[in-house]
């Protein structure tokens, strides 16, 4: 993450753990007890350590990490961005307990348990193998032999993908036409019907828009399924979002009416890809938060960054496979000198989604903050994104000097020099993060980032007033 003479924070560390019960495996191995053969690199430009576990069998796991982060001197690649590991155990959690006890050895005890040396025969070979994965990745496909695409680096076959893209939109239009005539028949019939025909109703619908290449109007079909079954008041959301739906499968049917940033805010909303376009933007990028959100198929990461000179917010989004961490990992209260390329029609310019381009550093403790507004800028500003995209549950927000304060059986964030105050969403009533922020303010003033929206803030980072890390609460 830096420099080998820089140690990463045990909540640095603890920030790669996949899920609680790694986090707590992984603080139970983070001491010397367990370990032996450990040691580090001995050169200050590497950051590679390496340690054998005991475990319940008589060979001891073999447990390799490399936090360099570098594939070159000058650039890291985007695909290298969290820590690189290697571990002998069975584990399908990545990283492993045994990963994160090494790293939580490391920055706890440093050379007392993990010491500079040579490598042993087993580590080096998974070094040089590293190396090798990453001159290749440097190298591209012009030196591969290959032929994955044109020199230019555009498709191989245009006009192949341009009819490819207008059978997809074909089909898309379909299911936008098919969807809009069973919302039609819902509320002909009356919301009540769809309390007594259940989710099976939706989940035929989802299906049909799977089959139109509309990916997102099957997940937004899949969410009006759950609303009957969410308690007092489902009819009013359900309409809410029928609506939303409907106004997204008109945009979709007359997107040549609309003005380009809306058209490609539509596109992305049905599930069309989008690519990065304009020049990469570099900056020192705040990493604000980190937070997965499962599904039975996919696991989302979303890390929301701040530039630091120039002012912008930016979210990467990273996924993995059903139980197994996404590959991109950033650790919140770090800056990153990296260059991001935003994609279009992703809401307000300075909030958009982004792609991770070139690293030039690792990523290095900071002092940095994001700058706070208060409760009624937040809402004004929420309200304004809304004109650029309706479908928008929630922009990122960071909140100066608020302070967590109870409202009857909910909790609010309260202006300490003024009147108003946000509600908290009611998912975060449930969760820890609630009373680490009421501990880290104490009834003082605390810097808060989070996604402001329709429901309420969900608090996801936190700094205290006057010196102090940033303190992450998803």
């Amino acid at each position: 993450m830096t420099e080998q003479g820089v140690r990463w924070t045990a909540a640095q560390v603890l920030a790669l753990a996949p899920d609680s019960a790694s986090r707590e495996a992984g603080r139970q191995l983070g001491a010397a007890g367990p370990w032996s053969g450990t040691g580090r690199s001995e050169s200050e430009e590497e950051g590679v350590m390496w340690g054998l576990c005991a475990g319940s069998g008589s060979t001891p796991y073999r447990t390799v990490v490399d936090v360099t982060n570098t594939s070159s001197a000058s650039a890291v690649s985007a695909s290298a961005s969290g820590p690189a590991y290697m571990c002998s155990c069975p584990s399908r959690k990545f990283p492993c307990k045994h990963v994160l006890g090494l790293l939580l050895l490391w920055s706890a005890e440093g050379e007392a348990s993990v010491p500079a040396g040579r490598a042993p025969d087993w580590a080096e070979q998974w070094i040089a193998g590293r190396g090798r994965t990453q001159g290749i990745r440097e190298a591209g496909p012009a030196g591969s032999g290959g032929s994955g695409g044109s020199a230019s680096g555009g498709p191989a076959d245009p006009e192949g993908a341009r009819r490819r893209a207008e059978r997809r939109a074909e089909r898309i239009t379909a299911g936008a036409t098919e969807l809009e005539e069973r919302l039609a028949d819902l509320l002909r019939s009356g919301l009540a019907t769809a309390e007594q025909a259940g989710y099976g109703l939706w989940e035929e619908t989802a299906a049909r828009m799977v089959d139109a290449q509309a990916p997102g109007l099957s997940a937004r079909v899949r969410e009006l399924g759950s609303i009957p079954a969410s308690g007092p008041g489902w009819p009013v959301r359900l309409l809410e979002e029928c609506a939303l739906l409907h106004l997204l499968d008109q945009g979709w049917l007359h997107r040549e009416r609309l003005p380009d940033a809306l058209a490609a805010t539509v596109r992305t909303r049905v599930g069309l890809p989008s690519t990065p376009e304009g020049p990469p933007l570099r900056d020192d990028w705040l990493v604000l938060a980190q937070y997965d959100t499962p599904d039975p198929k996919l696991t989302t990461r979303r890390i929301w960054l701040h530039g630091t000179t120039t002012g912008r917010t930016a979210l990467l989004l990273s996924y993995g496979a059903a139980g197994r961490a996404p590959e991109l990992t950033l650790p919140v209260g770090l800056a990153l000198d990296a260059e991001l390329s935003a994609h279009p029609g992703t809401g307000q310019p300075g909030q958009q989604r982004a792609s991770l381009g070139k690293q030039f550093a690792p990523p290095a403790p900071t002092g940095a903050r994001p700058p706070g507004i208060t409760t009624t800028e937040a809402t004004a500003r929420y309200g304004e994104t809304l004109r650029h995209d309706p479908w928008q549950e929630s922009v990122p927000t960071t909140l100066a000097d608020v302070i967590p304060t109870p409202d009857g059986d909910s909790w609010q964030l309260a202006d300490a020099d003024g009147d108003t105050a946000l509600p908290l969403t009611p998912a975060t009533l449930s969760r820890p993060a609630l009373w680490r922020l009421v501990a880290l303010s104490g009834g003082a003033p605390v810097r808060v980032f989070g996604e402001c929206g329709h429901r309420g803030f969900t608090p996801l980072t936190a700094w205290p007033t006057g010196p102090g890390e940033a303190v992450r609460l998803c």
